[in-house]
């Protein structure tokens, strides 16, 4: 019994962290950015958020995206996790529908705009190859806007809000 609550609680951190890049992709996409340097990345990208999540030390996943001349912040999107993973009810979904709406709201930046993704963590998490310490741009004169759950597998998910300017 207790090795399949192991793999399925495996199976939620590979969902969850799968959807993560994704809608992050997506993010980048509609945003009217080339994906292609995150996609590039996605196997650095997957390790350090599978593992982080697994061990419980991810607490959320942060998308600068920033003007490559002033290194000023454009617009920042967030996807804090939530850990509340029971074995019970097997849920599992995603919600597209309410990321594409707030990325068109969020609206489209210039194609020379870059960006970079930023795991925060908590202090004495494991090392992951490909990952170092690092900070975010500050997020001063900026309003978050909330969208809620966003993902969820049987309660591990992640909560997705953006920051705009304003």
């Amino acid at each position: 019994m207790t090795a399949v609550t192991v793999n399925t609680y495996t199976h939620s951190v590979t969902y969850v962290a799968d959807n993560m890049l994704k809608s992050l992709k997506d993010i980048i996409r509609l945003s009217g950015l080339d994906p292609a340097a995150f996609i590039d990345d996605w196997d650095v990208n997957m390790r350090g958020i599978r593992t982080w999540l697994d061990t419980g030390d991810l607490e959320t996943v942060k998308l600068e995206i920033f003007d490559p001349k002033t290194d000023a912040l454009l617009v920042r999107w967030d996807m804090d996790v939530v850990y509340g993973w029971s074995s019970g009810d097997g849920n599992f979904w995603v919600d597209t529908e309410q990321l594409k709406y707030a990325i068109l709201k969020a609206g489209v930046w210039p194609s020379q705009a870059k960006y970079r993704l930023l795991l925060h963590t908590k202090p004495g998490r494991p090392d992951v190859a490909g990952w170092s310490k690092g900070s975010a741009r500050s997020t001063a004169g900026f309003t978050k806007q909330s969208l809620g759950t966003t993902i969820d597998h049987s309660g591990l998910g992640a909560n997705a809000g953006y920051w705009r300017k304003g």
